[in-house]
Formats: C-alpha cells, sequence, structure tokens
C-alpha cells in the first residue's frame, strides 16, 4: 500500500465511516459530561458531519487515483481504448467483406 494510500485512511478514517447517529451519541455524551455545552451540539454535529463527508470524498478520491494508478502501470487498456479498437475491427470487417465480394 502507497504512503499516500496510508496518509489517507489515517487522516480522516473516524469521521468517514461514522454514522451521523453515532456522532449525535458521541455530542450527547460530551454534554451529559458537561465538556460541551447543550446549546453548542447541534453545530458541531454539523460540522463534524460536514468533517466526515469532507473526508469521505477526500478518500475515494485517493483511492480513485491509486487505482487508477495501478492499472495504468498494469498497462490494462482503458474502456475508451477498447471501444476504439471495437470500431475499427468493426470498420476492417466490413472492407474486407466489401473486398471479398465477386
Amino acid at each position: 500500500m502507497s504512503d499516500l494510500l496510508k496518509k489517507a485512511i489515517s487522516l480522516g478514517w473516524g469521521l468517514t465511516i461514522m454514522s451521523k447517529e453515532k456522532v449525535e451519541s458521541i455530542v450527547d455524551d460530551l454534554v451529559k459530561r458537561g465538556e460541551l455545552a447543550p446549546s453548542e451540539s447541534k453545530q458541531l454535529v454539523e460540522k463534524l458531519i460536514e468533517r466526515g463527508s469532507e473526508e469521505q470524498s477526500k478518500f475515494k478520491e485517493l483511492v480513485n487515483e491509486q487505482v487508477r494508478s495501478a492499472l495504468q502501470n498494469m498497462g490494462l487498456a482503458t474502456a475508451k481504448e477498447v471501444e476504439e479498437l471495437t470500431r475499427r475491427v468493426a470498420e476492417l470487417e466490413i472492407q474486407l467483406a466489401e473486398l471479398q465480394q465477386p
């Protein structure tokens, strides 16, 4: 696993995988223990959910980037390249069929 992917995982993994209910539960516990004012709880939940969403987007992009890089390094054809080759083969088959007609 590349260092970039490892950093992405450690950077925001906690918020990325947490559900809204879990975040709300943690914030409620902070309020119950007196570590957070009740008036601040909703704002903190929204901020944590937003941060989690941002981290999830960043994580997905990093994973996509790593997959693209790995596929490129393997020398595999892209879907677009396969489509182009398929189109060219179809054209050549037509030309060949025309040449073989008496």
